[in-house]
């Protein structure tokens, strides 16, 4: 056997290595250039969130801000709860004498859940 076939040329080995180096290293620089952009893309959104939880915020202490005002308080004693102050007179619209009361609705009946084949057996087979 020839040892003189088997010459390594170490600049040659240099060189290949440094290529295998520097293509890792590329790959690395790839893969955090790509994290990077995933996680500012996350920022972003976790931003636009935070902005809409503070919008939100805003509006609901408002909404609470209004809605405990005095003016408030009393136009919902005064509309909606029928309450009246402290020295208003209360006027109750009474129907004309012989006028007929209006009609009391009656309430519609109300059907348990049946199934399909029920209601088919209730309509081929029950007299109404």
């Amino acid at each position: 056997m020839k040892l003189s076939s088997l010459q390594i040329n170490l600049r040659r080995l240099a060189i290949f290595v440094a290529i295998g180096i520097l293509l890792v290293l590329i790959l690395d620089f790839n893969n955090r250039l790509e994290k990077a952009s995933h996680l500012q893309n996350q920022a972003a959104t976790v931003r636009a969130e935070g902005t809409a939880v503070m919008v939100t915020q805003v509006a609901l202490q408002t909404a609470a801000a209004e809605a405990t005002s005095p003016a408030a308080v009393d136009k919902y004693a005064r509309e909606q709860a029928h309450l009246a102050k402290p020295g208003d007179k209360l006027v109750a619209p009474l129907p004309q004498p012989g006028a007929t009361p209006p009609p009391t609705p009656s309430p519609t009946p109300v059907y348990s859940n049946l199934t399909n084949w029920e209601i088919w057996m209730m309509y081929l087979f029950e007299k109404n």
